[in-house]
C-alpha cells in the first residue's frame, strides 16, 4: 500500500512520516477527515501487533468516574450485547494482552494478538464498547463497577459496595498513594492533577448516574481521541475495517466540537508556559456546563505551605514526600536527563543524596521517582519510616547536599554509570507485556498534549549523544539547580498515622445513614439491590453470545518450538547453554545448591540475598561497585527458588540464583563482579546493613497490603507443603518475624550476623552442586568462560553433583537433588488458619493444597480449568456479585491448586464460594462453542511471543524439574483435545480441596474479626 504524506486511503490522510531508529521502524500519522480521529501506524518486523484507542480524560473531581466508566463500557455494547464481553474475550481470543488503564489524564484501551484476524475481533469489540456501551440503557452497571448502597431486606445492615469503590479503598490503604496524591492536590490545585483519577473511596459516592453518562458523552469521541496500531499488519484491512464501522458510521457519543474546546493550554516552543488563566475545578458542575470535554491546563507555578494528611495506618508507615514541578512534557530530553539523574543521586544506597538522607537517620528508607506521563512532570523525593517533625531536617539534609553537589560536582562516574544502565535498560525492551503496548503508552506520553509530539517520547538516541556529552559540561549540575535548588513550583507533604479505625462509609456511619431513611427509601434500596443481582445472575442469551466475534480451529498454528539449549561439560563448570539471538546481551544465571546448609540456616539467607551486591568486598568499597554495577551490568539480582518434582512432593531442589546480564562489550564485568561479590563479601559495616534490613522491613509491610493475596497463597502454601515452608523461612511471614526480632536486637547480634552470614557464603558459594546458564553468542559463551575460569568458587573436595552428558536439544537428567552431603532437613508443615490484620479497608483471601497429595497427575486440563473458574464462576461470584476487584483459580505444574481473591470486601462469602466450586461445576455444560473459547485462549498462554531470557528461565526450570523436552507441546495437545466433561469431571476432586482446611486471609481488622470462619487471628504488624 503506497502511504506517502497526503495520500488519503479509507479516509485517513497521511500527515506525517517519521523513522524511528531505536526500533527499527516507521510512524505513519493520520487524520480522519470525516470523524477527527488522529492515528498513528508504527510500522514494524513484530508479530505480536497490537492496538489501542485512548480519550484525553483529565477529571474534574475525584469520584473516579473516568476510572467507573473504562470498566463500565467494557460491560456490554449496541453491537455486542452480552454482560461481560471483556472476560468473554479473554476466554476465546488469542490475546496477547487485553486491559484497559485510567491515567491521571488519558485512558487507554489497548489490546495486542499474533494473529491478524483476532487482532481485528479485539478492535471490533473494544471500539463499540467504548462508543456505544450499554451504559446508558443499563443502570445497573454503573451500581455494580462503581458504586451502591445495598440490603438484601428492610431489616439487614445497609452496605456500600462496588467494583472501584472496594478496589480504591485498597489502593489508598497504601501510605505511598495518599502521600502522593496529597502532593498532587498541593502542587495542582487548579489542574486535573489536583484530582485522584482512580476515585477516592470518600468521593466516589457522591457521583450521580447523570453525571457519569453526561461525562461518557463529552469524551468518548472521536475528535477526543488518538487510535494507534503496531506491528507487522496488512494496515490497509485495519484501516478500511476502522473507516468503514466506525469512523464514517458516526456512532452513538461522537460529537463535533470547535477545536479550541478540546486543545491543552498554550506552551511555548520552548516548553516554557505562556501567561494562562488557571481556573480551579472543584466540582462537576464547573465542567458540565458545556458539551466540550474537561480542559486540561497548565498550572501556574507555586510553592504550597507544607502540609500535614493524617491517615489510619500503622505507625511505622509515617512517610512524607517533597515534590518538584520540573518542566513540561515538551522537554523530552530534560526528562530523560533527570531520570538518569534521580538514578544518579538516589538510586541506590550508597548515591550521594540518598547516603546523606540515611546517615541522617530520620527515616528507614527514602528514595526519588519521576512522574512523566503527564503534561507537567514531577520529581519526588519521599521518606519512609520518618519520626514525627522530621520534614523540616529532610529538607536541610537535601538542600545541604545539593548545594555541595552542584559546588563540586556529580561524581562522573555515578552519572555515567547511570547513563549507561538507562540505555541498556531502554535497549533491551524486556518491558514484561507486549511491545506494542508499551510503545502506544510512551507515545501518548507526548501526543496526547500536542501533535508535533506524537514520536517524541518513541526516540532517545539524540537525548543520550547529548547527555554523554554533558558528562564533562556541568549539564547535569546545571539541571540539577534549575530543578531543585531554583524551584519555584513544589510542595511539602507529611503522612501522620493515627489510630482511627473508622472511614467514612464504614459500619458506623452507615447505622447512622440507615437510622435516618424512611421506610420508602428503605424499600427502593432492597428493591435495586434485588433488581441488581437478579441482573447479575442472568445469563447471556445465545443470541447475544453469538454477536461476538470467534475464532476456529484453523486459526490455530503450529507450535513454535523453543530453540535448542544442551548442557556442556567442556566447560569449568557445568554449563546450560541457550543458543538465542539476544540484540548483543548476554544473560547469565549461576544455580548454587542450598542443600549444602541447614533449615536454621534459611533466615539468614533471606538476609544474604538482600546484602550481596551492597557491601564493600575485599576489592572495592560498596560505593565502588554500585558504579562498577550499574556502569557495566544491565542487572544483578541474588535470590532464592525451589524446582520440585510433578508428580513427588517430598522432592526438592533448592537454589541459591544470582542473576546477570550485560552487553557483550561488557563480558568481562559479568564473569567478575559477581564472583568477586559472592567470595569477598565483607559483613563489617553494620550501619549499611541495618539501613538494607530496615528497607527491607518496609518493602515486606507495603507488600501485606498491596499483594496481599500472594502473600497468603505462599502462607497457605506452608501449612501443606515443604517448598512452601522453606519460602517462607527466607522471604514470607516467617522471614518477618525473624527480620523484626533482629532488627529490635541488632547492636547485640550484629556480631553473630557477620559470623553466620560468613558461614554461610563459605558453604554455600562452592564448586560442588553449583551450575551456570549462559544466554548469548558462543564466541560470547567461550569468552566468559575464559575469563571466568571457576568464578571464584572454592571445591569442596566432594565429588560434584553435577552430571554430564553428550549435548542435547532438551537435556533431561538434571543434578540430584541434593548432594551427598546435604544439611537441609526441612520440617513437616503444619496446618493452620491463619487471619492477619494489616492497615486495609479490604481483604485477601486465600484457600489452596496440593494435588500431588491426592496422587493426580498434572494434565493441560487444568489450564482450561484455571480459565473457566477465573473468567465464569469466580469473575461472577467474587467480582460482579461479591465486589471483589479481582478473584481466580490457579493450576501449576508444581502442583499447586489455589483460590485467591484480592482487594475483597468480603471474607465468610468468598470462602463459601471457593468450595462450592464442585457444586458449580457439576451443574456445568459447557456447549461446543464455549469450549472451543477455551481452548483457543489457552493454546495461545502457550504460543504468546517470549524474550530471551524468559525462553532460557522456562529451560532453565525444565532441567531442574526434570520435565521431559516435549511436556509443554503435550499438555498443549491436551488442551486441543480437551471435552467439556473432562473439566466437568474435576468436580470430585475439589469437592476434596474443599474439605482440605487451609486458608489465609491478610486484611481489615472489622471484616476479620467479625468473621464466621474460624481463625488465628494474628494481628501482623501490631
Amino acid at each position: 500500500m503506497n502511504l506517502e504524506i497526503g495520500t488519503t486511503t479509507c479516509g485517513f490522510t497521511v500527515e506525517r512520516i517519521e523513522e524511528i531508529a531505536e526500533f527499527e521502524g516507521t510512524a505513519y500519522l493520520m487524520r480522519h477527515a470525516q470523524s477527527g480521529a488522529r492515528l498513528m501506524y508504527l510500522a514494524c518486523d513484530d508479530e505480536n501487533k497490537a492496538f489501542a484507542i485512548t480519550f484525553k480524560t483529565p477529571p474534574a473531581d475525584s469520584t473516579g468516574v473516568f476510572h467507573i466508566l473504562e470498566h463500565s463500557v467494557l460491560c456490554g455494547s449496541k453491537k455486542f450485547p452480552v454482560k461481560e464481553p471483556f472476560v468473554n474475550l479473554l476466554k476465546s481470543s488469542m490475546q496477547t494482552f487485553l486491559n484497559a488503564m485510567t491515567f491521571p489524564d488519558k485512558t487507554m484501551y489497548p489490546v495486542a494478538s499474533t494473529n491478524e484476524q483476532d487482532l481485528i475481533n479485539l478492535m471490533d469489540v473494544y471500539m463499540d464498547a467504548v462508543m456505544n456501551p450499554q451504559i446508558y440503557e443499563k443502570e445497573a452497571i454503573f451500581s455494580q463497577e462503581g458504586w451502591h448502597f445495598e440490603m438484601e431486606s428492610p431489616t439487614d445492615d445497609l452496605r456500600l459496595n462496588g467494583v472501584v469503590f472496594n478496589e480504591m479503598k485498597g489502593a489508598l490503604s497504601d501510605p505511598d498513594s495518599v502521600l502522593y496524591n496529597t502532593l498532587c492536590t498541593a502542587l495542582f490545585p487548579n489542574s486535573a492533577y489536583s484530582f485522584e483519577s482512580g476515585g477516592d473511596p470518600q468521593e466516589i459516592p457522591h457521583l450521580t448516574y447523570e453525571h457519569y453518562l453526561d461525562t461518557h458523552r463529552r469524551h468518548y469521541r472521536f475528535d477526543n481521541s488518538y487510535l494507534f496500531l503496531y506491528g507487522d499488519i496488512e494496515v490497509e484491512r485495519e484501516l478500511a475495517f476502522l473507516d468503514e464501522n466506525y469512523l464514517s458510521a458516526t456512532p452513538q457519543g461522537t460529537m463535533q466540537v470547535a477545536p479550541q474546546d478540546t486543545e491543552t493550554a498554550e506552551v511555548a516552543p520552548q516548553g516554557q508556559p505562556r501567561e494562562t488563566e488557571c481556573e480551579p475545578s472543584n466540582n462537576a458542575s464547573n465542567s458540565a456546563s458545556n458539551s466540550a470535554p474537561n480542559p486540561l491546563v497548565l498550572q501556574e507555578p507555586l510553592i504550597a505551605a507544607d502540609l500535614v494528611h493524617e491517615m489510619q495506618t500503622a505507625p511505622e508507615n509515617a512517610c512524607l514526600g517533597i515534590a518538584y514541578v520540573v518542566g513540561t512534557v515538551y522537554e523530552r530530553e530534560k526528562i530523560i536527563a533527570l531520570d538518569i539523574l534521580m538514578d544518579a543521586l538516589m538510586g541506590s544506597n550508597e548515591a550521594p543524596l540518598k547516603r546523606a538522607l540515611l546517615d541522617s537517620n530520620i527515616a528507614d528508607d527514602v528514595h526519588a521517582y519521576l512522574v512523566e506521563e503527564q503534561l507537567q512532570p514531577i520529581v519526588v523525593l519521599q521518606a519512609k519510616g520518618t519520626a514525627p517533625h522530621s520534614l523540616e531536617t529532610f529538607q536541610t539534609v537535601i538542600d545541604t547536599t545539593i548545594a555541595k553537589l552542584c559546588a563540586d560536582g556529580i561524581p562522573k562516574d555515578r552519572l555515567k554509570a547511570s547513563l549507561s544502565r538507562a540505555e541498556f535498560v531502554i535497549r533491551e525492551r524486556d518491558f514484561g507485556m507486549a511491545d506494542g503496548v508499551v510503545l502506544g503508552v510512551q507515545a501518548m506520553t507526548g501526543w496526547l498534549y500536542d501533535d508535533d509530539l506524537a514520536c517524541a517520547y518513541l526516540r532517545y538516541e539524540d537525548a543520550f549523544a547529548t547527555l554523554r556529552a554533558g558528562l564533562d559540561s556541568g549539564y547535569f549540575e546545571q539541571l540539577l539547580t534549575e530543578v531543585i535548588v531554583q524551584s519555584v513550583h513544589k510542595a511539602r507533604v507529611e503522612i501522620k498515622p493515627i489510630d482511627v479505625r473508622e472511614s467514612q462509609w464504614d459500619a458506623k456511619n452507615l447505622a447512622a445513614l440507615q437510622a435516618s431513611l424512611d421506610d420508602a427509601r428503605v424499600a427502593e434500596i432492597v428493591q435495586n439491590t434485588q433488581t441488581l443481582h437478579l441482573a447479575q445472575e442472568q445469563p447471556d442469551s445465545p443470541a447475544a453470545l453469538a454477536t461476538l466475534p470467534k475464532l476456529t480451529l484453523e486459526d490455530i498454528h503450529d507450535m513454535r518450538p523453543d530453540p535448542a539449549y544442551e548442557l556442556l561439560d567442556t566447560t569449568p563448570l557445568p554449563c546450560l547453554y541457550h543458543d538465542i539471538p539476544t540484540r548483543d546481551i548476554n544473560y547469565v544465571y549461576h544455580y548454587f545448591n542450598l542443600g549444602h546448609l541447614e533449615f536454621e540456616d534459611l533466615p539468614y539467607v533471606g538476609v544474604l540475598v538482600r546484602l550481596l551486591g551492597a557491601l564493600d568486598t575485599a576489592e572495592h568499597t560498596a560505593e565502588e561497585l554500585d558504579t562498577l554495577i550499574t556502569t557495566y551490568l544491565g542487572s544483578l539480582r541474588f535470590f532464592t527458588e525451589i524446582y520440585g518434582d510433578e508428580t513427588d512432593p517430598s522432592i526438592l531442589v533448592p537454589k541459591f540464583t544470582v542473576s546477570a546480564s550485560s552487553l557483550a562489550k561488557n563480558t568481562e564485568y559479568l564473569a567478575t563482579l559477581p564472583a568477586e561479590i559472592w567470595s569477598s563479601t565483607s559483613f563489617d559495616d553494620t550501619d549499611k546493613i541495618k539501613d538494607i534490613l530496615q528497607q527491607t522491613r518496609i518493602a515486606l509491610e507495603q507488600g501485606f497490603v498491596n499483594s496481599g493475596h500472594s502473600i497468603a497463597l505462599s502462607r497457605a502454601a506452608s501449612y501443606y507443603s515443604k517448598a512452601a515452608l522453606l519460602r517462607e523461612q527466607i522471604g514470607g511471614i516467617d522471614f518477618y518475624y525473624f527480620l523484626k526480632t533482629l532488627l529490635d536486637d541488632f547492636d547485640e547480634r550484629a556480631q553473630d550476623l557477620k559470623v553466620r552470614l560468613q558461614s554461610i557464603c563459605t558453604r554455600l558459594f562452592v564448586v560442588d552442586g553449583t551450575v551456570v546458564s549462559f544466554t548469548g553468542s558462543a564466541a560470547q559463551r567461550d569468552n566468559f568462560w575464559e575469563i571466568g575460569k571457576t568464578l571464584r568458587l572454592a571445591p569442596t573436595g566432594a565429588p560434584t553433583s553435577a552430571p554430564t552428558s553428550a549435548p542435547t536439544s532438551a537435556p533431561t537428567s538434571a543434578p540430584a537433588p541434593a548432594p551427598s552431603d546435604s544439611r537441609l532437613v526441612v520440617p513437616d508443615p503444619s496446618p493452620r488458619n491463619e487471619a492477619f490484620i494489616v492497615p486495609s479497608d479490604i481483604c485477601f483471601v486465600a484457600k489452596s493444597y496440593d494435588r500431588r497429595l491426592f496422587g493426580i497427575p498434572y494434565s493441560g486440563i487444568w489450564q482450561l480449568a484455571s480459565r473457566v473458574l477465573s473468567l465464569d464462576y469466580l469473575w461472577n461470584e467474587c467480582r460482579v456479585k461479591g465486589g471483589a476487584y479481582g478473584a481466580g483459580f490457579k493450576a501449576d505444574r508444581s502442583g499447586a491448586l489455589q483460590f485467591y481473591s484480592y482487594r475483597d470486601p468480603n471474607l465468610d462469602a468468598t470462602l463459601a464460594r471457593f468450595d462450592a466450586t464442585a457444586s458449580w461445576l457439576s451443574t456445568q455444560d459447557i456447549d461446543a462453542e464455549e469450549m472451543l473459547g477455551y481452548i483457543i485462549s489457552s493454546v495461545a498462554g502457550y504460543d504468546t511471543p517470549k524474550k530471551p531470557r524468559e525462553i532460557a528461565r522456562r529451560q532453565d526450570a525444565e532441567f531442574f524439574g526434570k520435565l521431559d523436552a516435549d511436556w509443554m507441546k503435550k499438555a498443549r495437545s491436551e488442551v486441543l483435545q480437551a471435552r467439556p466433561e473432562d473439566i466437568k469431571n474435576l468436580a470430585e476432586i475439589f469437592e476434596r480441596l474443599a474439605a482440605q482446611d487451609v486458608r489465609c486471609v491478610f486484611g481489615n481488622r472489622t471484616i476479620i474479626e467479625e468473621a464466621s470462619t474460624a481463625f488465628e487471628i494474628i494481628d501482623l504488624l501490631g
